[in-house]
């Protein structure tokens, strides 16, 4: 198996479906359905630019100014985001994911975030992704090595691709009834508003358009089963969904704009999350991972 600048990659089939994994970060490096791409992908040998299709572990988002306070603690944590001056999206973005199952249909990635500066905490790491007549299933299981509860969140970073065009021709549908404003510089949440009425209201489908996006959107509706949806379609008919269980009350939806042309809104990213960003300093929804007591979260991609 080769090893690439985005560690080593396994491809996944079933069906119509086929899925490319890369161990840096266990990142979703493309999905497709009879050829279509339903994220947008990226290359083996390529540096993984944005994000795209990481695993966020041991928090989605941002930690406001890389600091919190933890059982009477305070951490400072790497600033990775300097332009804004915050921690963003954890810890294993960059971590090297062992192979521990593999299948045709299936993979699981293990790898442990070691105790260090601003997170003094030992965390072990599973991540599986599995085909099968729905789509992508991704599951996320954290267990706490360390001899004290520590703070913990997940979600995943794709960005979904309804069909051609970018993100200004396609519609989308966000099953969510209040969205957490930000500072427009540094992006730093401000409070819980309703979207009756605002830009950000998507509970019925509609198109995109011009309409900025990167926000964390709560309050969503869910089917029986406890399951919510966001769909992006695009104006031929074809499209993508994603959903999730009540692990992840929030979404994080970006429209991905960007300086570089080729870059700019050529794909929605859709994050379930288990807590909303800054949730170190908020607490809001925020896991106490408990010594041994695994915690899971999961969703899934699949073609419309």
């Amino acid at each position: 198996m080769a090893q690439h600048l985005s560690g080593q990659n396994i491809t996944l089939r079933h069906g119509s479906y086929e899925a490319s994994i890369a161990s840096v970060g266990a990142s979703l490096r493309s999905l497709t359905h009879t050829g279509r791409d339903l994220v947008v992908p990226f290359e083996a040998d390529e540096v993984r630019p944005a994000y795209r299709g990481a695993t966020l572990v041991p928090w989605p988002n941002r930690v406001v100014d890389g600091r919190y306070s933890w059982d009477g603690a305070e951490h400072q944590l790497a600033l990775t985001e300097p332009a804004r001056g915050h921690a963003l999206h954890g810890l294993g973005a960059w971590l090297d994911y062992a192979i521990t199952d593999q299948s045709d249909s299936d993979v699981t990635l293990s790898a442990t975030i070691p105790a260090q500066e601003g997170y003094p905490f030992t965390v072990d790491v599973a991540v599986r992704f599995a085909l099968g007549d729905d789509g992508l299933t991704s599951t996320v299981t954290a267990v706490n090595r360390a001899g004290e509860p520590a703070p913990f969140g997940t979600g995943p970073h794709p960005y979904l691709v309804a069909g051609e065009g970018r993100v200004d021709d396609w519609s989308a549908v966000i099953p969510a009834a209040s969205v957490l404003t930000v500072t427009p510089d540094r992006l730093i949440p401000t409070g819980l508003e309703s979207v009756d009425g605002t830009e950000f209201d998507f509970r019925e489908q509609r198109a995109i358009a011009d309409t900025f996006i990167d926000h964390a959107f709560t309050d969503l509706s869910r089917d029986a089963d406890g399951i919510a949806e966001v769909r992006v379609t695009s104006a031929n008919g074809t499209g993508v969904a994603m959903t999730w269980d009540d692990a992840c009350p929030w979404v994080q939806v970006h429209t991905a704009d960007q300086d570089d042309p080729a870059m700019d809104r050529i794909g929605l990213a859709v994050e379930p999350m288990t807590c909303p960003p800054d949730a170190f300093n908020s607490g809001t929804d925020l896991i106490t991972l408990n010594p041994g007591e695994p915690v899971t979260a999961g969703w899934s991609i699949r073609a419309l």
